[in-house]
């Protein structure tokens, strides 16, 4: 007896699945101990400093950082008070909506944030991209594209709502 059978999919379909989300796991875990080690930062932290680079005013609405770095509301507002505390981040509240809170990157976590890319883009760069040539990295791009994970999206604007 087979733990999950399913006519609508397929052994091969089902191991295809699981060597994605391992390779995911798996890379990310790497990236992590990389940024870990060499500069005491986790990569929720690090993903968190570079949406706020990124943004203009290096700020963002909690609710929008939240769904750029792929965390609960809660899981967010964990991480921003542990970056608060290590003056990495700030908030300021919102001038249109007394409730709303941004997250703004401090000039301490934009120093950090330029002291750990290096280490993250040479994880990256030996841990996917040298392992892939061009063409194979432009197929991964259309799949990765047609499964709804195209990047290139616009912004949400910079607003209180």
């Amino acid at each position: 007896m087979t733990l999950l059978r399913d006519e609508s999919m397929t052994a091969e379909e089902l191991a295809v699945w699981r060597m994605l989300q391992r390779a995911q796991v798996r890379i990310t875990r790497l990236l992590e101990e990389d940024l870990l080690v060499a500069h005491d930062l986790a990569l929720a932290s690090y993903e968190v400093l570079v949406q706020l680079a990124q943004a203009p005013h290096r700020r963002l609405r909690m609710n929008d950082l939240a769904d750029r770095v792929l965390l609960s509301r809660s899981g967010l507002t964990r991480l921003i008070d542990r970056l608060q505390r290590d003056g990495l981040v700030a908030r300021e509240a919102c001038a249109d909506d007394a409730r709303g809170l941004y997250a703004v990157l401090s000039d301490l976590g934009a120093a950090r944030l330029a002291e750990a890319t290096p280490t993250y883009l040479r994880g990256i760069r030996s841990r996917f991209l040298d392992l892939l040539s061009a063409g194979e990295l432009a197929q991964v791009r259309a799949l990765l594209a047609r499964l709804g994970d195209d990047l290139s999206a616009a912004a949400p604007p910079d607003r209180c709502r």
